[in-house]
């Protein structure tokens, strides 16, 4: 399956001792002939967004989204009449917007954590650098059946679905430890 914007890569289990992309489900927000971009959702940190953000109280997880630009707060959402100048992904999932009404909605509690998910930093792809990763079996592609859905999606155990959702010599991997030296 080619890469399309609102897929799903899905790291194979030979990456390993990748900390950002062992065992990552991301949800690809772009994907053209200059490159691309994504957001790991399966990578909570230990930082709230109040931990990140004055002027807020909220105790939305923030994930790590990637290697590329970690001191920069990105989100995706599926609430764009309320955030204007959000971009849509694809099948209702749309990235970015006005910071200030995010704040403000959050503030007010007329959005919530199933509405809206916050990342540091995004995984990114140069020109056919995506492209090579894929030839060389370091990703799978996989189809959004989530829809805008995936915003509220548990994290924990997001790979290991995947793992035995797509069955075969993959399910072995769901249940083997994060570092095989451990087993």
């Amino acid at each position: 399956m080619k890469p399309e914007k609102g897929n799903l890569l899905i790291a194979e289990p030979s990456i390993i001792g990748d900390l950002s992309f062992n065992r990552a489900v991301i949800l690809l927000a772009d994907h053209n002939a200059l490159g691309s971009v994504g957001f790991i959702l399966n990578k909570p940190l230990e930082y709230n967004l109040k931990d990140l953000v004055d002027g807020t109280e909220s105790e939305f997880t923030v994930y790590n989204g990637g290697p590329v630009e970690q001191d920069n707060l990105y989100f995706i959402h599926k609430s764009p009449e309320l955030i204007p100048n959000s971009v849509e992904i694809s099948n209702g999932i749309f990235w970015g917007g006005d910071f200030n009404v995010v704040l403000d909605l959050i503030n007010s509690n007329k959005i919530s954590k199933n509405d809206i998910r916050f990342f540091l930093g995004y995984s990114g792809w140069a020109e056919q650098q995506l492209d090579n990763e894929l030839e060389s079996n370091a990703w799978l592609v996989s189809e959004n059946i989530y829809d805008n859905e995936i915003i509220a999606k548990s994290c924990n155990s997001f790979w290991r679905e995947k793992m035995l959702e797509l069955g075969g010599e993959y399910s072995i991997w769901s249940n083997a430890p994060e570092n095989p030296s451990y087993n």
